[in-house]
């Protein structure tokens, strides 16, 4: 399974629990291609009910409308939460940022009581290209690559808005296969941490499932192979990516249909509907139990007593003598 936890997300998750006693608002972006996926469960374990949330769903652009408006409506649904969706042609994201976050807490944004808030997100989901837009200014760098972003930034957003920019953050166990093959599809993974070839496969069973014609229009295909192997060799060839004596070359083809993807050369895809968290949810829950089980079905290891216990032993069984 993948996991991905450089050093710096740690420093960053201890921040953000340090700032977010003086916060107003959460703001965390998501990818709107997978928008519980890429949700921080961390997160939730210290703002759902406690502070305002704003979810963003960022790249909605790249997303299917109709999946990302389930997930919008799924949101809302939580306590204490909005959430709208943002793309590169949003022309006043600001306005729709600060409108949101002012209705979460209507009792601040005064000259005496300034509306405080703190960013977050996954790497590469966006976060710093935003900020910069509302800031209209480069104050956050950016890159096609995660992690980009390594310490916290403040940012006067108006007069009276601050907000705080925090480094990319995922959670140090990603618990589910299909999570952690679809953020790595997504971007938000170093490519020190995953397989390729292995993600492609993952990413072409799901669109081979919900997109085959994008997959054939995109390709030039008149149907879809059986499997997903099958599939990743015949998209290998249309795309030219052979090696002498006729195989694909494997790494070549993957890095290609991830570039596809990302960029949204195939098309407007989601990767996960709220009915499909549901069930994912449900067999995360029941691993922990399983887990919790087998823990507490190991012998427990005796404690080894202290020099001053055994002495105490000793002179009770002296006496007893």
């Amino acid at each position: 399974m993948i996991q991905w936890f450089p050093g710096h997300m740690h420093k960053a998750r201890k921040a953000f629990h340090e700032r977010l006693s003086d916060t107003d608002v959460v703001i965390e972006m998501v990818d709107a291609r997978l928008p519980r996926s890429s949700s921080n469960p961390m997160l939730e374990e210290l703002v759902l009910g406690r502070k305002p949330l704003l979810k963003v769903l960022n790249k909605q652009d790249l997303a299917d409308p109709s999946v990302t408006q389930q997930w919008l409506h799924w949101f809302a649904s939580h306590e204490k939460t909005q959430a709208i969706g943002l793309d590169y042609h949003e022309r006043a994201p600001a306005r729709r940022i600060l409108e949101a976050s002012r209705s979460l807490a209507p009792h601040r944004a005064s000259f005496d009581k300034p509306l405080r808030l703190i960013i977050c997100g996954i790497p590469n989901v966006g976060k710093s290209t935003l900020i910069n837009t509302l800031t209209g200014r480069k104050v956050a760098k950016t890159g096609n690559e995660p992690a980009i972003t390594k310490t916290q930034q403040r940012v006067e957003l108006d007069e009276n808005v601050t907000l705080w920019d925090t480094p990319g953050m995922l959670w140090p166990k990603i618990e589910h296969p299909f999570c952690g093959d679809m953020l790595a599809a997504s971007g938000a993974i170093g490519r020190n941490a995953l397989d390729e070839e292995g993600v492609t496969l993952s990413l072409l069973t799901v669109l081979a499932q919900r997109y085959p014609q994008a997959l054939c229009e995109r390709y030039q295909l008149t149907e879809l192979a059986a499997t997903d192997f099958e599939l990743f060799e015949q998209i290998g060839r249309r795309m030219g990516t052979v090696r002498a004596g006729g195989r694909i070359d494997a790494q070549k083809a993957a890095e290609r249909l991830l570039t596809d993807f990302r960029d949204g050369r195939i098309g407007r895809i989601s990767l996960e509907t709220p009915q499909d968290w549901e069930r994912i949810s449900q067999e995360i829950q029941a691993q922990r139990e399983a887990e919790a089980a087998a823990r507490a079905a190991q012998p427990q290891p005796k404690r080894k007593k202290s020099r001053a216990a055994r002495l105490l032993a000793e002179d009770d069984d002296t006496a007893a003598s």
